[in-house]
Parts: structure tokens; sequence; C-alpha cells
């Protein structure tokens, strides 16, 4: 006991000397110290800044990081400084939510792609799907053959999931995606890559026995006259989906007929009426998919902007069909991106998806096509309510191939040459990356004013808060203009024929 109490009195004497020291040094720093330390220094404070990217028609700057841009107050702002236009934010006004950006490997993108030595292959898939270069989200494949499909040589191919030399295989006994085994393969590395990633698929065609005239290459439609061809052609969608699942590519979304109202001898194709496809959808392949407990989503149309509002009107017009249906794709060939905008105003619960455009040797000069892609693609596909945009092929050779009968002078997001390995980002590379490296899924479209029709814009509020705001003078002259959000302004002035992407924090913007 008295030992214990001995050492308590030790504890409680060294705590009082500790006191008395800190005491005296206390004593001697306010007895010392200088007017410097009288008053702690300010904490640094450095001013809300917007981040900027900039690719311009002339190439001298091809996604190139820019001084960022500093935040003042509007009543800050020189009055007397010459814009021409001023675009305002409002990020309380939202619109549709945003599932991504990417373009379609292709047999033919595959194939080239694999003639690349294993480390600038494995380095091009990482600069394309993930943080190092364009982080693309979304990828679209053909269900069987297209016009870029080709065997192991790189020679032309048409196939699908069930050829089969004469008769009928309405159970799909002889079902097998093996002919798409090196796209396969080549999803799954990029599914390694980014695992989230949205694939999308869509066929050309149908099986040939299942067609009227009995030919993959050609544009007759399904045997109507017989009901067994729609019940085994809503077989071969439910084990495509979950063939692919098999091999670990999680298929999000499938439209039904690539272009349905083209059709052509050159390479493989279908006619699919908007009658057909809503009666297809109704009465065959939404119960079929339903019953396997598969979720993927069945995506109309996927056409040109022309024709678009009459055929999705008929299909999503029927309300048996429109249960199974998620909403509607399209094309860039014909026609202007307010289709889409119709569509939605028509069905307004129903999503929007742009799945294809490419550019190609008919328009050679980067700057006209930069500012086409930004105004019609990049903008104006999400301000007319497109949850997606998806380029087609990812890859082409200098020629614009291999193809399999279709366009001769398309071209790729990138052009690979197959001969020494050259790997050329196209105009397509930067306009995608304008986009698809800023604004990320679940990014929410919310509203800013549009004075001009030579100065684009639209802008983003991705999950995490950062704001993105994309913009594309499609213009012969410089344009200046003001950004305004929340109180908040910044100046830029973008050359002619010129994209630039903004991305910054609001709230730091709006408090600093």
């Amino acid at each position: 006991m008295s030992s214990r109490w001995s050492e308590k009195k030790t504890g409680w004497i060294i705590l009082l000397l500790a006191v008395c020291i800190v005491a005296g040094f206390g004593g001697w720093w306010m007895t010392n110290r200088t007017e410097e330390d009288a008053i702690p220094p300010p904490l640094e404070k450095k001013p809300a800044t917007a981040e900027v990217w900039l690719t311009t028609g002339d190439q001298q700057h091809l996604l190139e990081p820019q001084q960022p841009l500093p935040w003042i107050t509007s009543e800050a702002n020189d009055s007397d400084s010459e814009v021409d236009y001023t675009i305002t934010i409002d990020p309380s006004q939202t619109y549709q939510t945003m599932d991504g950006f990417g373009a379609a490997m292709t047999g033919s993108s595959t194939h080239l792609i694999n003639q690349l030595p294993p480390e600038q292959r494995e380095q091009l898939l990482k600069e394309l799907y993930t943080t190092e270069g364009l982080n693309l989200d979304m990828v679209r494949h053909t269900i069987g053959a297209s016009d870029y499909s080709v065997d192991a040589s790189g020679q032309p191919s048409s196939y699908t999931y069930n050829d089969i030399e004469s008769g009928t295989d309405y159970d799909m006994n002889h079902f097998s995606i093996d002919k798409d085994q090196e796209v396969v393969d080549m999803l799954g590395q990029i599914v390694g890559l980014k695992p989230g990633i949205k694939v999308m698929g869509t066929p050309w065609t149908a099986p040939a026995w299942m067609k009227y005239g009995e030919k993959t290459t050609n544009g007759w439609y399904l045997d109507y006259s017989n009901p067994q061809v729609y019940e085994a052609y809503a077989r071969y969608f439910v084990k495509y989906i979950q063939a692919y699942q098999a091999q670990g590519i999680p298929v999000y979304g499938m439209t039904l007929q690539n272009e349905p109202e083209f059709t052509t001898p050159n390479y493989p194709s279908m006619s699919m009426g908007a009658a057909e496809q809503a009666m297809f959808i109704r009465d065959y392949l939404g119960p079929a998919m339903q019953e396997a407990g598969l979720d993927t989503r069945i995506i109309a149309y996927d056409h040109n902007w022309d024709q678009a509002v009459e055929y999705i009107s008929s299909v999503l017009g029927d309300e048996a069909a429109a249960q199974y249906t998620d909403g509607s794709a399209f094309h860039c060939y014909e026609g202007d991106p307010a289709s889409m905008s119709e569509v939605h105003d028509r069905f307004p619960d129903k999503n929007i998806y742009f799945t294809e455009c490419s550019g190609g040797e008919w328009s050679p000069d980067f700057g006209e096509n930069l500012s086409w892609q930004m105004s019609n693609l990049m903008i104006g596909a999400p301000r007319n309510w497109a949850k997606s945009i998806l380029l087609w092929n990812i890859a082409l050779d200098p020629q614009g191939g291999p193809t399999n009968g279709g366009c001769a002078n398309c071209r790729g997001v990138v052009t690979i040459n197959p001969e020494n390995g050259d790997v050329t980002r196209n105009v397509e590379y930067y306009a995608l990356g304008h986009v698809s490296r800023y604004v990320r899924p679940g990014a929410l479209r919310v509203e800013s004013t549009q004075e001009s029709e030579e100065l684009k814009n639209v802008a983003f509020r991705n999950p995490d808060g950062t704001m993105v705001l994309v913009a594309a003078n499609t213009g012969n002259e410089d344009a200046a203009f003001h950004v305004v959000m929340e109180g908040k302004t910044f100046q830029y002035t973008l050359p002619s024929q010129s994209a630039v992407t903004f991305r910054w924090k609001p709230e730091i913007a709006a408090n600093s």
C-alpha cells in the first residue's frame, strides 16, 4: 500500500514540474516573441479554377491541356471586356443520365488490333479504354457478321451464330459463337481493363434459313408466314446473351436489326418493318427474355435520324411491345439530331441512344470534321436526349478496311497500318476524347444556354460533383464568351473550327 502511494506521489511531482516548465517557456515566448509571431499567418487561399483542354482545327493543339482559368465573381468581371456570347449554366435543371461513350469493336477492328505486337496491343487497348487515354466506357459489337467481318486470314466472311447446310434448327441445337471467338476474346480483354464497360450488340441479319430467300447477304426479311421462325429467332437472342455471359461478357443492351430500312446484296443485311419489330418484341422476344430471367435492354430502330419518328412511334406506340422496350437507337447518315428530341417528347419515359456514325475520306479536312462531329454528335446528341454516343469502327487500316462488302472509304477512330504497326489517331479520336475523358457514366446533363448556331455547348454534372462544359466553335472566326454559374464567371476565346472542354469543382467555384 505505502509503495503504491509513493509511486503515485512521484508521478504527481513529475507532472507538476512539467507544467511549470511549459508555463515558463510560454511566459518566455510571450515576452520574446516578434511582431511576426503575434498573429498566425493566414492560410494560403488559391483561387478556384477551371481546367481546360483544347483541340484546334489546324491540329496545333490536340486535346492539349491549357492554363487553368480562374473563376471570379460576376460583379468583379470586367464589364467592358468584349465577348460575343454568354453561356449560363444552371446545375439545378437536369436532363438525362449519361451511360457512356465508345465505338464498335468489329471483326475488322479486332483483326487489325490483334496484328500488333502484344505489348503495343495492350498499350493501345489501355489508351482506348482506361484513364491512360480516352477512357471509353461503352463498346458496340456485331451479333454475327457485318460489313466489317473477316476470317482469321483477314478475308471477308459472312456468317451468323446458326448456319446450317440445309433444313431448319428451330431449337437452336447448332447455335455457336465460335466464328466470333476472336471478337469475344477481344471483348474479354476490354472487360478485364474496364470491368464496368457496357456492351451493346446488334445483328446485321438473322440466319439464312429463317429468311425469305434463304440468303445471308441480301435484304430479305424473316419468313413471316412461319411463327416458328419468330420463336426460333427469339431463342437465338436469348442464347446469344447467355453465351456471352458465359464468356464473362455481360450484354448491357441490344438492338434488333442494324438499319432495318436499308438492305443490300453486298453484305449481311435484313429488312425489318416497324410493325414486324413491334410484333416480334411483343409476342416473342420480350416474353422469351423475361422467361429466361435476362435484363439486357431491348432497343428499337437503330437507323438514321431522318426516318426515326414514324418507325419508333409504331414500335413504342404499341403498349404491349413498349413494356419490353427500353428505348430507341439512332445513326447519323441522314437527318439531324433534333429527331431524337421529337421521339423523346412523344415517349419521355423511354431512353435515347446514339449508336453509329463514321467519318471517311469523303470529308478529309480535320477542322470541318471536328466541327461537324462536335456540333452533331458530342454536343448535339446529348442536347437531344441521347444517353450514349457510339461511333462505328474503333480501328481500320489506311485503305478503310478490311471490309466485307461495305463502305470503301470509311475511317476508324484510329488507323492501324498492318505493315509497320503505326497507329494514327484520327479526328474521331479527339472528338470522342473531349467527352469520354471527362464525362463519366452516371453524369447528368444540366441546363446551359446556347445563343449561337456557331458556338455550340453542352454541360454535365459528374457523379463526383465535378462539372464539365464542352464547347465547339464551328464558325470561321474566333469566338469570345463568358461562362457563368452561380454568381461566378470566367472568359475564354475559342479559335475557329475548334473544341474545348472545361472541368471544375462547383462548390469551390461558388464559395471561394
